[in-house]
């Protein structure tokens, strides 16, 4: 029986009516959804893991309720949903493969991130082939709340972490010196005098952002109004986490000044970032009513953002039982063969090379004496290195040069190497020259070394400051470049190991570099042969 949308019958007192369809699936069809469900679990489960896993942290803690309020938006659609007649696409089954194949990339290369965004579009490709390209576009918007459940990739998360501290102390600042009180900031540390406040990770503003973005979205999606006034609600999400998270630094300052530091920490810190984020959504209400307000399709905030149910059903009305779509049957049979194919193939073990610690490194080479350091655990909990070296070296002009080097044995757990270019910023340091060079010499092999060469400085003291990635035997110098054949180098190589090498020497006043430059680049091929020891190619 094919299934129309309407048809004519002549019902008893002579009328004509319509009588419309809807369309509901067999018993057994739940059952293949319910075998659809769980091939997804079973080739994507390590992944899956992951991603629940990520959801403990406070930034994405949000994602345990997203499936529940994308399964609330299906629901409310159900009735529209039912009186559209289900149709083959075979794009659905095009979406399913290339899902599969972002999987299997995911897999080779080691990524749980690919293997996330693999799930999703596989399980994007199997709505499309069950239920048409009418049908997908009703509850398209709740498909995309789920790509809120992903976590952002780590280096992504990391550069934007950076820069949102940045901006939050700068504002931060700016409110505590509405009240009068003298402040001085370097980078990301609030000088109140007799009490410094550092905006660390924890107050970056991404534990506001990502589920405000979510809230938006919803909002979006809830809103009775035009596309702009939906695309306005998501896209301020941005701004008004930024300003209040600023809003939150600065009272947060201006209570350690008065009352101490105990304003800053342990319950008082979690309970006024609690009062932050309902601030921010009710700023959020307060812009869908004046949303509401604006444009031809005026009306009452409780007429634009009304949550209800279904539709009640169009009487009279015929229950229709839907048949399978061949593009989902075929969709399914790919996926129950991945599964297999899953299962018969060897799990895929990273390789991690056999080094020496940074322990061992020289201490003394050539005309320099090292002095090894220690980073402070908080540093270390953040960098989240499997090994580092820190040491201040020294030689018989007086001159001193600092080398640290991170080493990751695995970059594909959420680790990976930070770009000094948006961690520096962070402590205080302006970056008044940026740009890359090639290094020559003796120590450096018949290749030259490329380098990220950057003068930095804060308050009086100048620094210049040379670093680069050194991964697998490549030595590069974008960070992006990085990320692109750690993922190459994971699917053809299974190793995803690397390094950061940054070196810094102190500019002297009225320097033109020239003779820091010099210092360097000697160095550095002094210590880039001993590197290979402990940084394996």
């Amino acid at each position: 029986m094919n299934e129309t949308m309407t048809e004519s019958n002549t019902v008893a007192d002579g009328e004509t009516a319509a009588v419309v369809q809807l369309g509901r699936l067999r018993p057994w069809h739940w059952s293949l959804a319910l075998l659809a469900a769980g091939l997804l679990t079973l080739i994507f489960f390590e992944g899956l893991v992951k991603m629940v896993g990520a959801w403990d942290q406070e930034e994405y803690s949000h994602g345990y309720m997203l499936p529940v309020v994308a399964a609330f938006l299906v629901w409310q659609r159900s009735t529209r949903l039912a009186l559209i007649p289900f149709e083959s696409s075979w794009w659905g089954v095009l979406l399913t493969v290339f899902g599969l194949f972002v999987f299997v990339a995911g897999e080779l290369g080691t990524l749980y991130t690919v293997v996330q965004y693999g799930l999703l579009i596989t399980l994007g490709g199997l709505l499309l082939s069950f239920m048409g390209r009418r049908a997908f576009l009703l509850i398209l918007p709740a498909y995309g709340l789920l790509f809120f459940t992903v976590p952002l990739p780590n280096f992504l998360y990391n550069n934007l972490s950076s820069q949102l501290q940045l901006i939050s102390s700068e504002l931060g600042v700016h409110v505590i010196r509405l009240f009068g009180i003298p402040v001085f900031l370097e980078g990301n540390v609030i000088d109140l005098g007799d009490y410094q406040l550092q905006v660390v990770e924890a107050c970056n503003g991404l534990r506001y952002l990502f589920p405000l973005v979510a809230l938006g979205y919803i909002a979006a999606v809830l809103f009775k109004g035009a596309w702009w006034k939906k695309i306005v609600l998501v896209v301020s999400t941005l701004p008004i986490t930024v300003l209040m998270n600023s809003f939150r630094i600065g009272v947060i300052g201006v209570l350690v000044n008065r009352y101490g530091v105990s304003q800053a920490e342990g319950f008082l810190h979690d309970f006024e970032g609690w009062v932050i984020f309902m601030a921010c959504a009710a700023l959020l209400i307060g812009e869908m009513a004046l949303l509401a307000r604006v444009g031809r399709d005026r009306m009452p905030l409780l007429d634009a953002f009304a949550v209800e149910g279904p539709e009640p059903p169009p009487h009279p009305a015929r229950i229709v039982h839907r048949r399978l779509t061949p593009s989902f049957m075929a969709a399914l049979s790919i996926l129950l063969a991945m599964a297999i194919v899953a299962q018969i193939l060897p799990h895929r073990e990273e390789i991690v090379p056999e080094r020496e610690r940074f322990l061992f490194f020289p201490s003394d080479i050539g005309e320099w004496r090292g002095r090894v350091d220690r980073l402070e655990q908080i540093y270390i909990d953040a960098l989240k290195f499997d090994d580092y070296l820190l040491s201040d070296y020294t030689d018989g002009q007086g001159d001193s040069i600092n080398l640290y080097a991170a080493y990751y044995a695995s970059q594909r757990k959420g680790a990976s190497v930070h770009s000094p270019k948006s961690c520096l910023p962070g402590g205080g340091w302006r970056i008044k020259e940026f740009s890359q060079r090639e290094i020559t010499g003796p120590g450096i092999g018949p290749r030259p070394l490329p380098v990220n060469r950057s003068l930095i400085q804060m308050g009086e003291e100048r620094l210049l400051v040379y670093y680069w990635f050194q991964q697998r035997g490549r030595l590069m110098t974008n960070e992006y470049l990085v990320k692109w054949f750690l993922f190459w180098d994971a699917l053809t190589r299974q190793r995803t190991d690397g390094a950061l090498v940054r070196v810094t020497t102190p500019v002297a006043l009225g320097s033109d570099g020239t003779a820091e430059d010099k210092r360097l680049t000697e160095f550095v091929n002094v210590i880039a042969r001993p590197l290979g020891r402990f940084v394996p190619d």
